[in-house]
């Protein structure tokens, strides 16, 4: 996704009018914003009310404003700034200050979207895609991203994340150019192994300077299914458990979801220090898990586990694979998994070994060696969007945009 929502390599320039007087917030833009040629970052290197009124704007599709709101003319230079410009173009707010009254004084000026520092760069980047696309006439794609994690090991998660990037990939609306893999089990990823391509991730070169990375060298770095698919993996480290730098983990996942109508991520179970942000960044969550009391334990503690750490980051959901149902015989029943799952719970994917263990020897999708399969079927199935939750109708005091801080990787 660009923050145009066209593919890459089709000439349209965005500017970005920003306008900060703090030199460090300055240098994570420039970093942030530096490796897309299509966006075009204009710095006014002073506070909004130092400015006096007199900010020339041009042709700035978005205004990115830094704001000190512990000091009244700033605030009240947004608020004159805002009146001036009257949505067009849309006013994205940063602010070290969050509290109550911070957030009625930003509502009431209705600006598009505002974040609290420190801020990550990919929340950055979506907010101004946020803002971006309210625009009338704009065409603006956010990114989705959908995150698969294990509760054990031997689920069958890299089957699953790979058949929802083929299913996602014959929806994109960009087609061939629209999905792309992010394989983040650096130590023992299989994505590439199930699909037969060699791992291009260069995880030594871009380590060291994250800031490299860009759209040139991350097309050098993409391996390319048959399908069309493509996929970000580095070659296997099974001797070597290390973490790699979580700003080098953020710059990669803001790379790709800049140029990518779809992201699907396949984690490793082990927990780093970029997990949490990783996580909260994604639009939809799947733990998968398999068909055992164990299995089920293990998934209900993750699923706990998340919703302590990441409080206000999206639904975590349960996905049960290899799924058999005995009528008449001992074991688990689907009552069972939904009693000790509850509203966790995604859907199950039916056990079909042959199928599945052909599909990975081929290295080709589950659909090439049967169409409509079951597997494919059942995942279908629970890609759907989801209900939206039940809330009571909006009072005045409700109106405007909703407010959200905190950790983040990219949502």
């Amino acid at each position: 996704m660009m923050l145009d929502g066209r593919p890459p390599g089709v000439a349209n320039h965005v500017r970005i009018a920003l306008v900060t007087g703090d030199a460090d917030f300055e240098r994570l833009a420039r970093t942030t914003f530096g490796g897309n040629a299509q966006i075009e970052l204009d710095v006014t290197a002073t506070t909004l009310a130092a400015c006096k009124g007199k900010l020339d704007l041009g042709e700035a599709k978005l205004v990115l404003v830094d704001l000190d709101a512990d000091h009244q003319e700033e605030v009240l230079a947004l608020q004159a700034l805002a009146g001036r410009l009257g949505g067009a173009p849309p006013i994205v707010v940063v602010t070290k200050a969050f509290n109550e009254t911070v957030a009625r004084r930003l509502v009431q000026i209705r600006i598009a979207d505002f974040l609290v520092k420190p801020v990550e760069p990919i929340e950055l980047v979506r907010a101004c895609a946020r803002a971006a696309q309210s625009q009338p006439g704009e065409s603006v794609t956010e990114a989705q991203i959908y995150t698969f994690l294990p509760a054990a090991g031997g689920v069958g998660l890299t089957t699953l994340a790979i058949q929802t990037a083929m299913l996602l990939m014959r929806k994109g609306q960009r087609a061939a150019s629209s999905t792309c893999l992010v394989d983040l089990d650096f130590q023992h990823g299989a994505c590439t192994d199930y699909l037969d391509l060699e791992p291009r991730l260069d995880l030594d070169e871009i380590e060291p300077r994250p800031e490299r990375l860009d759209r040139q060298l991350l097309e050098v770095m993409l391996s390319h299914h048959s399908s069309g698919l493509a996929v970000i993996a580095a070659p296997n480290r099974p001797a070597e458990m290390r973490s790699f730098d979580p700003d080098m983990v953020t710059r990669l996942l803001d790379l790709v979801s800049s140029n990518f109508e779809n992201v699907i991520i396949d984690m490793p179970r082990t927990w780093f220090p970029w997990t949490d942000s990783v996580l909260f960044g994604s639009n939809r969550l799947f733990i998968v898990t398999e068909m055992t009391v164990p299995g089920l334990r293990h998934a209900k503690q993750l699923v706990a586990a998340i919703g302590e750490r990441l409080k206000g980051g999206p639904q975590t959901q349960v996905i049960v694979n290899r799924f058999e149902q005995h009528l008449f015989g001992p074991g688990l029943r689907r009552a069972d998994i939904e009693a000790a799952l509850g509203d966790a719970f995604a859907g199950t994917v039916p056990n079909n070994y042959r199928l599945v263990r052909e599909a990975i020897d081929r290295g080709v999708p589950l659909d090439e060696v049967k169409a409509g399969n079951s597997v494919t079927q059942a995942l279908r199935r629970m890609l759907a969007p989801p209900p939206a939750p039940k809330t009571a109708a909006p009072t005045s005091a409700d109106a405007g945009p909703k407010v959200r801080g905190g950790l983040f990787w990219a949502r």
